[in-house]
């Protein structure tokens, strides 16, 4: 029996120290298994080691400081393009501004994605360049539903920027032609306070200016060609680096052809109806030629109403001056006919007069010791002494109008000249307005033509 514990014993105290040998072994052999690798570092863990405090990156410090300048390469995306306006010369777009520069600090290789897609908020934690809009008289941020920002950055150090803005620039304009005007705004992008020693810009080799394709503009069509180029500015604190580029906007003439051009003309043929009205229909001429005039006049101030009050003529200018010139013309030609036509009755009033003062010069001579009163002729008998006889005054008639001139005739050949200013009017007046039209629409053009070719 007691054999059998001790065997019982043995066996229990051999397996023991068996599994305690062979336990070590195992730990031994599972630590150096692939499946027990140094964990991978978290993005948090990462950033906190390429941008915190114990990686040495300062954000108020340029990248290669004392050393080459940054280049920075800008591309925009026009989003939407319009309110273009001529009272404050100025334009309204939307953009997407895309900066992209290299910054050696930022570079890695611990992390194995080739990109990473940071949060704006790190914005405030990296160098950024300092650019700005020279021309930009206001512009605002897009807030919703956050932050419209990108920032991006690569393993070999390159950093993307990307933000979307609204701006309204300045775009001086010139309005002689107006309009059939084409008109070259520019956008300028300038470094504020690094010099070129610094930082430069430059546009983007491959499409450096993206326009959406559903973009429409209201009066104007967006021309494809943009020019692209340097605009370095000299400051009194140095040499900054600008880069511009130019769109050239044509105006389309649909609008004022159908608010502007066309009413006037019909307003100038109007005026023309009262060469066809009988003369002696005063009222009727009359108002008519008022009417043309006052409404050309309004219609020239409201042709006026939405540009800037410019010392130098325009073609909207010359066009409804000479519309007004010729309706005030077709006013004045009825107070012609009107002066005219009237003219036989003062003549005949002056020739009235002129053969009365011959009769009366005659019968002064002829008649010694007559008088005249009036028309009338009367006479005294006188005696050999010399005294008058009274109650012997005769008086006679005078002579006929008729007897002296026929007055219907008269009054016909004034008549007919006056007609015959009317007839001439119906042929000079729109006449001479065709001929303005054509050489108004063929200078113009010409000037738009030479405008797109200077433009292009």
């Amino acid at each position: 029996m007691l054999s059998q514990v001790l065997w019982i014993l043995w066996l229990l105290s051999f397996f023991f120290f068996q599994g305690s040998f062979i336990r070590p072994g195992s730990c031994k052999e599972e630590s150096k298994s692939p499946s027990r690798t140094t964990k991978p570092m978290s993005p948090s863990d990462f950033l906190d080691k390429l941008m915190g405090r114990t990686s040495g990156y300062d954000a108020r410090i340029r990248p290669n400081f004392k050393g080459p300048p940054v280049n920075v390469t800008c591309n925009i995306f026009i989003n939407s393009f319009g309110s273009i306006t001529e009272t404050t010369m100025d334009y309204r777009l939307n953009v997407f501004l895309r900066q992209q520069w290299n910054d050696p600090r930022l570079a890695y290789k611990e992390y194995p994605d080739n990109s990473l897609d940071l949060d704006p908020s790190m914005l405030d934690s990296i160098w950024k360049p300092d650019l700005f809009f020279a021309n930009e008289k206001g512009a605002n941020f897009h807030e919703v539903t956050t932050d419209n920002k990108l920032l991006r950055i690569f393993q070999n150090g390159n950093v993307l920027y990307s933000i979307r803005l609204t701006l309204i620039l300045s775009c001086p304009m010139d309005l002689k032609n107006f309009p059939m005007d084409i008109q070259t705004c520019t956008m300028q992008l300038e470094s504020f306070g690094y010099t070129m020693n610094d930082l430069i810009f430059e546009w983007l080799d491959v499409s450096p200016v993206q326009v959406a394709d559903d973009l429409m503009l209201p009066q104007f069509v967006l021309k494809e060609e943009k020019d692209l180029g340097y605009c370095t500015k000299n400051y009194n604190t140095g040499k900054f680096t600008c880069i511009e580029v130019k769109f050239h906007l044509e105006r389309q003439m649909g609008y004022y052809l159908i608010q502007m051009y066309i009413p006037s003309l019909l307003i100038v043929i109007l005026s023309w109806v009262s060469f066809w009205i009988n003369m002696d229909a005063a009222p009727a001429r009359v108002g008519l030629g008022i009417t043309t005039v006052l409404t050309m006049t309004t219609q020239s101030s409201g042709s006026r109403a939405s540009l800037p009050k410019v010392s130098y003529v325009k073609a909207i200018d010359i066009w409804m001056a000479v519309c007004l010139l010729f309706v005030f013309a077709a006013l004045l030609e009825y107070a012609a006919v009107n002066f005219v036509s009237r003219q036989h009755k003062e003549f005949m009033r002056l020739r009235k007069r002129h053969r009365r003062q011959r009769i009366e010069e005659e019968l002064v001579r002829d008649s010694r010791g007559f008088y005249f009163r009036g028309y009338g002729l009367g006479h005294c008998l006188q005696g050999k002494d010399g005294t008058a006889v009274e109650g012997a005054t005769v008086f006679t008639a005078p002579p006929p109008v008729s007897a002296y001139y026929d007055s219907d005739g008269l009054r016909k050949r004034f008549v007919d000249r006056a007609k015959r200013i009317d007839t001439i009017a119906r042929a000079v007046f729109p006449l001479s307005f065709l001929i303005f039209n054509i050489f108004y629409w063929i200078t113009y053009k010409v000037l738009r033509h030479e405008d797109i070719h200077t433009a292009l």
